[in-house]
């Protein structure tokens, strides 16, 4: 790929992330929730229950602000505090699912809508090449990620 061409898909690869962030924060606000509180919703949506030790670990925050963020979402009812059954030390935070879902997903039903349509526009042999690109730029985030946190 010539200089040219890679700094045209690095800039739109930029545009992309920050209009993402743009999205995401105005479905939070719409929600009443902050941009990072909409987006750690995710985890419990697809992790379902967690302890506050494995959202820290998913979120990469102290656990002090794991208890404010699920302080938060108690308080608009999207979560529930349990003790662990085995160990009631051990606080396991429940989402409810359908609280989540009936809040956002009516901000997301036409975004959907629409990004389904545009996938159905690519051949199979187009998909195959979004999804290598989308898998391999998740492993470089990780392991990004990961080198900083170890720093």
């Amino acid at each position: 790929m010539r200089a040219d061409e890679l700094n045209r898909v690095r800039k739109l690869s930029q545009q992309f992330a920050y209009t993402s962030i743009q999205m995401h924060e105005t479905v939070a606000r719409t929600a009443g929730l902050s941009g990072t509180d909409h987006k750690y919703l995710g985890f419990f949506l697809e992790k379902g229950r967690l302890t506050a030790g494995e959202l820290s670990s998913l979120t990469g925050l102290t656990t002090g602000a794991v208890t404010g963020l699920i302080d938060r979402f108690e308080k608009k009812n999207l979560v529930k505090r349990r003790f662990a059954e085995d160990d009631r030390r051990k606080v396991i935070i429940e989402p409810d699912t359908s609280a989540i879902m009936a809040l956002l997903e009516p901000l997301y039903k036409d975004f959907r809508n629409k990004s389904a349509q545009l996938f159905a526009s690519f051949s199979d042999e187009e998909i195959q090449t979004i999804e290598t690109y989308f898998l391999k730029a998740i492993e470089i985030m990780k392991e990004t990620s990961s080198t900083l946190n170890a720093k």
